[in-house]
């Protein structure tokens, strides 16, 4: 006898996809962490990547982290203990992507010629018993249709660099929510 259902029900839609349905280029990072998933969510919600000094975090955004009304960064939407995205956008020149700001309100409707848009989501999942599964999601998308062919190389040359972030970002992560972990 078949007890499996015929239809999986659908889980709630993701908040990346809200902000960023349509991509090109997407990198993916995850972590298991020895903490419970509300120590994990607090741990990414506190992570200050907008004001983070980082050469390397500095280069891969071409901002200055200091100052927080320049960071090309923007919170797009949260479900608070699950998810945080975020997101820019920017100006496409070789040999880098000149990432920019780009108002919550604005960005869905930033088409900016030779540009591309950036979103990023944390997100947590429990993972066993006081275990958590972290996922760290970047997307990348171009205003203009077949542009992609001429920011690929960029993108790929750049996504070392990109994936040294989406690492450390994890790492701190971790480190921060299996110190609180293990403080209670």
């Amino acid at each position: 006898m078949n007890t499996q259902p015929s239809v999986l029900a659908a889980g709630e839609p993701h908040l990346l996809d809200t902000a960023l349905p349509e991509f090109r280029f997407s990198r993916l990072e995850c972590a298991v962490i020895a903490a419970a998933p509300d120590v994990v969510y607090g741990a990414a919600r506190d992570l200050d990547m907008l004001s983070k000094h980082s050469p390397l975090l500095e280069a891969a955004t071409a901002g200055d982290q200091g100052d927080l009304e320049a960071q090309p960064r923007v919170a797009l939407g949260e479900r608070t203990g699950r998810k945080i995205v975020f997101g820019g956008g920017g100006k496409v020149r070789k040999p880098t992507i000149e990432w920019r700001r780009v108002e919550p309100g604005d960005y869905p409707g930033f088409e900016e010629p030779g540009g591309a848009k950036m979103a990023a989501a944390f997100v947590v999942h429990p993972y066993g018993a006081r275990r958590s599964l972290q996922t760290y999601e970047t997307r990348t998308a171009c205003n203009r249709p077949g542009f992609h062919h001429a920011v690929r190389p960029l993108l790929d040359a750049g996504f070392p660099g990109v994936d040294i972030v989406l690492r450390g970002a994890l790492r701190a992560i971790e480190a921060a929510a299996e110190t609180e972990e293990g403080s209670t």
